[in-house]
């Protein structure tokens, strides 16, 4: 996080592909956008009401993706990955033009999207990004799942764990500093399912475009992909790249520390929505300075606006 002006890309980028739940071809573009205009998706295949901006608050599904729509009902759904990698890169503004409801799953991960905007560049304004500072613990449980955001003075680290009774993935847990570690392992990895859960995904209507290119699959003790994994904590690694992706969805950057065990797209929702309701939870900062350490955040070029 040592660039603290707001970026963008140096020039468009066009994905072609497939949804991975609808199975329908997509094609999406990427363009450059100005300072403080976000990221914006625009269905092009819809001539009206086709603006949807990604927001905490406008999440309509979290059924094994994340699903956001603007107020005519007019929806995108799996952008996490794209999310998690405009997030990770430090992207702050992008128009993404798409002729589907569903972002391209691509390779099941963030990694084309993550190669394609590191090859084209990026372009710096001269206007500050704003950072959401938390101040309280906050905590959100389901069972024996549950989710927490606490304070952290300098960066987002994100202490995550997966428990599943399928002997091959089991038990998985990582914990990063996102503005400080080497997130490759992170965007490179992939979705996963079990073989068994195949046939039940595809009778809800989920899951038609899924195939072995697009995520991994397992079957008992085995791994159906003749590549194997790309790395030893793929499958947790993957969860990680899905809460990053969420957690853009609060439109800045956060300063926290995150502990999840077993969470999704649903518990990183209503953590974000309960961090939002009270005002005492959080910051909102603007970086005064172009640069800073990545390991010190000195308050004296911090200006509050919250």
């Amino acid at each position: 996080m040592s660039a603290l002006s707001q970026k963008t890309l140096k020039k468009h980028i066009k994905f072609d592909g497939v949804g991975l739940h609808t199975g329908k071809k997509v094609s999406m573009t990427v363009f450059p956008s100005g300072p403080n205009t976000g990221i914006t998706f625009k269905r092009i295949d819809l001539k009206k009401n086709n603006l949807i901006t990604p927001s905490v608050y406008n999440v309509s599904n979290t059924v094994l993706c994340t699903t956001i729509s603007n107020e005519f009902g007019v929806s995108i759904s799996t952008l996490e990955h794209l999310m998690g990698a405009f997030f990770g890169l430090g992207i702050d503004n992008a128009l993404i033009e798409i002729n589907s409801e569903e972002v391209p799953i691509m390779d099941g991960s963030a990694k084309n999207f993550v190669d394609e905007f590191l090859n084209v560049g990026f372009e710096f304004s001269n206007v500050p990004i704003k950072i959401i500072k938390i101040t309280n613990n906050i905590t959100v449980r389901n069972g024996s799942k549950f989710i927490s955001i606490d304070k952290s003075n300098v960066s987002l680290e994100i202490d995550f764990e997966i428990k599943y009774s399928n002997s091959l993935i089991g038990n998985q847990k990582n914990k990063l500093n996102i503005y400080e570690s080497d997130l490759t392992d992170i965007y490179n990895s992939r979705t996963f399912c079990l073989y068994e859960d195949i046939e039940k995904l595809r009778k809800m209507g989920l899951a038609k475009g899924g195939n072995l290119k697009n995520a991994i699959v397992v079957k008992n003790n085995e791994i159906l992909n003749e590549d194997g994994l790309r790395n030893n904590l793929e499958f947790v690694n993957h969860k990680i790249l899905d809460c990053m992706g969420d957690l853009y969805l609060a439109g800045h950057k956060i300063i926290g520390s995150i502990k999840c065990s077993q969470g999704g797209h649903n518990l990183t929702n209503q953590l974000l929505r309960k961090v939002f309701k009270d005002k005492n939870n959080f910051s909102i900062f603007e970086i005064k300075e172009k640069t800073i350490p990545h390991t010190f955040i000195d308050k004296s070029v911090l200006k509050s606006i919250a």
